[in-house]
């Protein structure tokens, strides 16, 4: 919910939507599966899974649509990850970064934007130095409570549950953009089918 009318405001001038992946596009779990190869000598390989939500994919795509650009700034590395971002046609993917500011910065020089035009959403006090630079900053339902108190959203739905759908339908209703953004999403989804 938004904490003051205020969130709408900054909102309406989001042009790029920044996330983190553990407990924002994921429900924070990290299942590690361990291979055996092929000697009894060996060490087993590890496969790491994780789980997406289809309406948070849904909610990029319909991001795209209306213009908003997207991307992650994960401080772990995962091919995982990095199969789900090709899927979503993410603009930014940035694994293993250990100064997320830092990669804030420059995504800021490389796109020409300033730090108002650029939402981030976090769950974790890791997330904070981006949330305290950026316009817009958003907290998942289910973030570390220091989180939440210096966010300007907290979403109803928790991370891997729909929580990025809620930031992407906040902030293109906030521009207006919401009703069309949809109606073309449909439409594609529609054309050829019956």
């Amino acid at each position: 919910m938004p904490k003051t009318s205020s969130a709408k405001a900054r909102a309406r001038r989001i042009r790029l939507l920044l996330f983190d992946v553990d407990g924002v596009l994921t429900d924070g779990k990290l299942f590690l599966f361990p291979v055996p190869t092929a000697g009894p000598a060996d060490r087993p390989i590890v496969v790491e899974a994780k789980g997406f939500h289809a309406q948070d994919g849904a909610g990029i795509s319909i991001a795209r649509i209306a213009g908003l650009k997207t991307g992650l700034i994960t401080r772990r590395s995962s091919e995982t990850v990095a199969l789900r971002a090709r899927d979503l046609k993410l603009e930014h993917v940035h694994q293993g970064s250990q100064d997320k500011l830092k990669v804030f910065r420059q995504i800021l020089v490389q796109e020409g934007l300033n730090r108002d035009e650029v939402a981030f959403v976090g769950d974790d006090v890791i997330d904070l130095p981006v949330m305290r630079n950026c316009g817009f900053s958003v907290a998942v339902a289910n973030a570390r409570h220091e989180v939440k108190a210096e966010s300007h959203y907290v979403t109803p739905h928790a991370g891997g549950d729909g929580a990025l759908r809620d930031v992407i339908e906040f902030i293109l209703k906030a521009q207006g953009k919401w009703k069309q953004a949809v109606e073309t999403y449909v439409g594609k989804e529609n054309t050829g089918s019956n």
